[in-house]
């Protein structure tokens, strides 16, 4: 068919089903995938605090991560194979369950989260390019930096400061924009990079002083008190924690399974998970306590174990390791922008005008967005508690996942129209009532009631780790009660 001749508003090109010679996923590229989603500051300190930080006994940390990881591939599998089966995007999915209408509206509060993070993922990622032409500057002369130019700053940013946050916009919007095979590329290219990269960095520490690296790192392994029921809430928490964490890009894993071979690729390559998770930590655990060890031979008046990367590159006065370093760090968190803000927001913007956007227009948008709360982030948004709304619209996630799953399985009973699902007509399937699906956005709002209170409810907030499965859960089973009857 024409791509241009096409009139039909709910058609663009990028969401349409994946050509069968595209579905060239295996599970090494969902390996990466996971990597990605790990390999990221937040991730290194999540996973080095929990096992160093927080006193908790290392096997029940160690049993946490376990427990939610595979909750995680279970949950992966079910959202990611209808994806998979028919090589559609979450967004197109979602019309089967909300109506055409509801998926595209309901579904922007997807990309509504995925722009802001995007934005202010972009702004501390301009921070470590800031960081380099610092180092540049300050090795060919140290006395540059101290001119005038450099003291003038403009919505807390500096000249240095403004350069690289453009730099960072202008690059990210110019490498995701080109197409899915690209993206794949960068998925691959920056999980090998950075496990690689962890490599050298634990072979640095251990030789260091492998004896004494060595048994810091076994004495942490501690089996006493290991069955106490003192470890229950512990363990609930880590479990909470580590799911959290992930959980932003469970509800649109449908935009990546999408170009997975097959079923089987696709439960090798979620089992990964679980691998990425065991090795990360194990880079993360053991390079935390050997520059502790480092440090602590080296300096005075350490006061604690320093868990986030670039807190550990600022303490080591070595510009060659530290330049390595941030090379390492923004090849994770540009990667991680990719798979959990960029790609969401960029289908869902497509579904949003299917006619009139496409993957150089939506860029545009994203970068122009991006731009304008990366610069707004320090002065403004950061202050005015604008995460607390953010999770407010995420707490959505938990719900659509719930609806989507009970739909797909137990409604639909795993078949699709593939033609229907692209229809504008109101005899089509998923037209419903006049676009919208009302028994799935009645139990859509409910679940998100429930989950969006462990948010702004100050007696529930113990329970926010767990609020995208408790909206889930309510929100999966009112569907079904309402549908079954």
């Amino acid at each position: 068919m024409n791509k241009n001749k096409s009139k039909n508003s709910l058609i663009n090109w990028e969401l349409v089903s994946i050509n069968p010679n595209d579905k060239n996923w295996d599970w090494k590229d969902l390996f990466c995938f996971w990597g990605n989603n790990i390999q990221s500051v937040i991730g290194f300190s999540l996973i080095a605090s929990l096992y160093l930080v927080y006193e908790l006994n290392v096997f029940v940390v160690l049993l946490g991560t376990l427990i939610a990881s595979i909750i995680i591939y279970l949950f992966a599998n079910l959202i990611g194979r209808p994806s998979q089966k028919y090589g559609l995007p979450f967004s197109v999915i979602l019309r089967s369950s909300l109506g055409i209408k509801g998926a595209k509206y309901i579904g922007l509060f997807r990309g509504v989260v995925g722009i802001f993070m995007f934005g202010i993922q972009t702004y501390f990622l301009s921070r470590l390019f800031s960081f380099l032409i610092r180092i540049f500057i300050f090795s060919f002369d140290n006395s540059i930096l101290d001119h005038d130019i450099f003291l003038i700053f403009l919505l807390g940013l500096n000249i240095i400061d403004w350069v690289s946050f453009i730099i960072t916009i202008i690059l990210q919007v110019f490498l995701f924009s080109k197409n899915h095979q690209f993206n794949r590329f960068i998925i691959k290219f920056s999980a090998i990079t950075v496990y690689s990269g962890m490599l050298l960095f634990f072979l640095t520490v251990l030789l260091y002083d492998v004896k004494v690296v060595s048994t810091a790192f076994a004495d942490i392994f501690s089996i006493n008190n290991i069955f106490e029921k003192n470890n229950l809430a512990p363990l609930i928490t880590v479990v909470g924690t580590v799911f959290a964490y992930f959980s932003i890009v469970i509800v649109n894993y449908g935009d990546f399974s999408r170009y997975v071979k097959n079923e089987n690729e696709l439960k090798k390559g979620n089992l990964c998970l679980i691998l990425n998770l065991l090795l990360f930590s194990f880079f993360a655990v053991f390079i935390v306590i050997g520059v502790d060890i480092f440090l602590n031979k080296n300096l005075e008046n350490m006061e604690r174990i320093l868990t986030n990367p670039t807190d550990i590159i600022g303490k080591i006065d070595n510009i060659g390791l530290t330049v390595i370093v941030l090379f390492f760090i923004i090849f994770s968190s540009a990667s991680t922008n990719l798979i959990a803000n960029y790609v969401p927001t960029q289908n869902t913007l497509l579904n949003l005008m299917p006619t009139k956007l496409n993957l150089k227009s939506s860029a545009a948008i994203i970068g122009f967005l991006g731009f304008v709360i990366g610069i707004f982030w320090l002065p403004f948004l950061s202050q005015i508690g604008i995460l607390a709304f953010i999770d407010s619209f995420g707490a959505f996630f938990g719900p659509l996942f719930g609806v989507m799953v009970v739909d797909y399985y137990l409604v639909k009973e795993t078949n699709l129209n593939n033609k229907d699902i692209f229809s504008p007509e109101n005899n089509g399937l998923y037209f419903y009532s006049n676009g919208w699906h009302i028994k799935a956005i009645y139990s859509l709002v409910l679940g998100f009631i429930f989950a969006v209170s462990t948010i702004w409810n100050v007696n529930l907030m113990n329970f926010q780790s767990y609020s995208w499965m408790i909206g889930a859960f309510i929100s999966s089973l009112t569907y079904y009660l309402l549908v079954s009857k």
